[in-house]
């Protein structure tokens, strides 16, 4: 009865009012668990996470013991301007190259009504899994031009108060670029974006390319979030290049290293060395388990590696590492739900992490994009964030991870937004 009477408190709290949720199990930041009560102000903020709090005050009470309390999950790598459209934009070679090729024929039709509604839809998607909070790498180039950049800044602002959206002006660089085009264009990007992005090693200077961007992150005061080696050729590499220019620019806790692939292709020695200079200066990584395995090593003739970067490793290392969707149903990547659960599943299985790193997986999901994605004290189950959790019938942080919930709620600056559960649990509890 107690879990039917919390199921009915828990749909009916109303927006704009304070409320309580005692007697749940609550996963903290640093990854333990505490049997606590949260109280959340009219404002949509957390009041206090602690046991036996004072729960007089607050305009509703619900009662969740035996429910499991996690802050949001945060998708640190999207791209919600190529977001559904893989029945558009057909890849059969199923590369990295070709998918991009793919892309930059689809983008120069592509208008703001037809951004707006994929987008849209994948950030409801994402939202009713729990995923509270979403940076996207946008692509701003001659083919698709500052309509992405644009239609998402527009969605990022109206929907704030839902999801907290940050952009990322990925300045596509493409064979013949132009880099007076680039120059031009860049500040007026950034303008529009919480970050500056790019992938270096497509461009013909990776050099003047990698100055570019840096120089325009330190002029805008916005960090840095690049797609970094996503290949495995070990001989052309640029994590030493892009070291050097944090170093330079000032940029360290500031950059962040999408997908480097290429660290799982390097020898161990190398990988090492690598992973002490991320350390140094204070560089975060986020690892794409769906599109390195779908795009990275067709050209195998045995063995194909997995594609990912070394996942494992850097965890351990304590390099600060998520992980994230990247691309969803698209040329890049044709499936995805939206679901920060599965992702973290793919990455403990490909990313060899073991069966007791469980949690490990959990905070690359939370705390770990979290700190890449400069939340700070917004993020989290604590005083003062804002109120963005999933309430679950899970017992413990790794049921969660290892198999999800069959009911959740979920909730965003203190607003119930979406909640699910399974018909055997509609039965059993009609029952």
């Amino acid at each position: 009865m107690v879990r039917d009477t919390a199921t009915a408190s828990l749909a009916n709290l109303a927006a704009g009012q304070s409320f309580a949720l005692t007697g749940g199990t609550v996963i903290l930041d640093d990854g333990s668990q505490s049997v606590s009560d949260i109280l959340v102000g009219a404002d949509g903020r957390i009041i206090a996470v602690e046991p036996y709090l004072d729960t007089s005050s607050c305009d509703a009470c619900v009662d969740i013991t035996g429910r499991l309390v996690t802050a949001g999950f945060l998708d640190a790598h999207q791209h919600l301007d190529k977001t559904g459209v893989l029945r558009f934009t057909p890849n059969p070679s199923g590369t990295l190259q070709g998918a991009r090729d793919a892309f930059a024929k689809y983008a120069r039709t592509a208008g703001p009504d037809d951004i707006h509604k994929r987008a849209t839809r994948t950030v409801e998607r994402c939202l009713s899994r729990g995923t509270t909070g979403i940076r996207s790498h946008i692509n701003v180039d001659k083919d698709a031009g500052f309509h992405g950049i644009e239609t998402l800044a527009g969605i990022r602002d109206a929907e704030k108060d839902r999801i907290t959206l940050q952009l990322v002006a990925f300045m596509t660089p493409h064979p013949g670029q132009d880099f007076d085009w680039l120059g031009k264009n860049i500040d007026g990007a950034v303008a529009l974006a919480d970050a500056v992005g790019g992938t270096p090693a497509v461009s013909e200077d990776p050099p003047r390319y990698l100055d570019i961007l840096f120089s325009a992150a330190v002029k805008a005061g916005k960090p840095v979030d690049l797609h970094l080696d996503e290949h495995l050729k070990a001989d052309v590499h640029l994590l030493d290049a892009a070291l050097e220019r944090v170093e330079r620019f000032g940029m360290q806790g500031r950059t962040v290293f999408s997908h480097v692939s290429v660290l799982s292709a390097l020898p161990r020695s190398e990988f090492q060395r690598i992973a002490e200079r991320l350390l140094a200066l204070d560089v975060g990584v986020v690892t794409l388990p769906a599109a390195n395995l779908y795009l990275q090593g067709r050209d195998a003739e045995m063995l194909p590696p997995r594609g990912l970067t070394r996942v494992a490793e850097l965890y351990r290392a304590g390099v600060t590492i998520a992980t994230a969707s990247d691309n969803i149903q698209d040329p890049f990547v044709p499936t995805g739900s939206g679901d920060m659960l599965e992702i973290a599943r793919w990455t403990l299985l490909a990313g060899h992490l073991r069966g007791d790193e469980l949690a490990a997986a959990h905070r690359m999901i939370t705390t770990a994009p979290a700190r890449l994605m400069g939340l700070g004290k917004d993020h989290g189950l604590k005083a003062g964030a804002r109120a963005d959790f999933v309430v679950t019938d899970c017992i413990d942080t790794d049921t969660l991870v290892a198999g999800g919930p069959d009911r959740a709620f979920v909730f965003s600056k203190g607003r119930l937004v979406s909640q699910s559960a399974t018909d055997t649990v509609r039965i059993q509890e009609e029952a």
